[in-house]
């Protein structure tokens, strides 16, 4: 089993998941007692929070960069970001390291194409709604057509990441909110959402909606135990 390598604290709600979910697969995979060989390299997230709105991602690059190289040093063979908004540097920590990157939005490609749908809404952060290191990734190398929010709605979706859920408040009238998105997002011709935030499945499952929706979280943490174990 190669030991997989977690960059964590962002928010450290949806990296405790990623801990829970990845043993939980190496036990259904493997059996008996076992559980993930891990190292984990978790930062603080006011820091991150600052930066991003301020719209430092060089110095943003630069701490994950030095947090995967830490890993590197300390044993890890798999890098994994636990969290979708900082993949956007994901190739450049990529060319810093010796050691495989697993990308948040490949594990989840994998899974949308798996059942056979074409055009996935996209709910996250406004930076991973907006901006092209999620979406184009999507679109270009798995042939997805990715639909988003409109503007009201995109406020709304970050606004309820970082002031709620990244804070651990999960709230009944902000799954609502969620939910009408959603149903917008179907209404516009999505045939499954991508929960594109570590957080929202905290907020939202699979019942609470009419189409398939794919949890990064799950689909990430899964992935990775996957190759480890390979």
């Amino acid at each position: 089993m190669k030991t997989i390598g977690l960059i964590g604290g962002m928010s450290w709600e949806s990296s405790l998941e990623y801990y829970r979910i990845i043993n939980e697969k190496v036990k259904k995979e493997l059996g008996g007692l076992h559980s993930a060989q891990s190292l984990m390299y978790s930062v603080d997230f006011e820091q991150i929070k600052v930066l991003q709105h301020e719209g430092k991602w060089g110095e943003l690059t630069e701490i994950m960069i030095d947090a995967a190289k830490r890993l590197e040093k300390g044993g890890a063979e798999i890098i994994v970001i636990c969290t979708n908004t900082m993949h956007k540097m994901a190739d450049d920590v990529q060319k810093n390291i010796n050691l495989p990157l697993i990308h948040i939005a490949d594990t989840t490609a994998q899974s949308i194409k798996t059942q056979k749908l074409k055009k996935i809404g996209l709910l996250g952060t406004k930076f991973t709604m907006e901006q092209d290191f999620y979406k184009k990734r999507l679109t270009e190398k798995h042939g997805l057509d990715v639909v988003i929010p409109n503007d009201e709605d995109r406020d709304i979706v970050h606004q309820i990441i970082y002031k709620e859920l990244c804070l651990g408040s999960i709230k009944n009238e902000s799954k609502k909110e969620y939910v009408r998105i959603i149903n917008n997002l179907v209404k516009d011709g999505a045939e499954g959402i991508i929960l594109g935030c570590t957080e929202i499945p905290l907020l939202i499952n699979q019942n609470d909606v009419s189409v398939p929706i794919f949890d990064t979280t799950t689909l990430h943490a899964e992935g990775a135990v996957l190759e480890a174990i390979k």
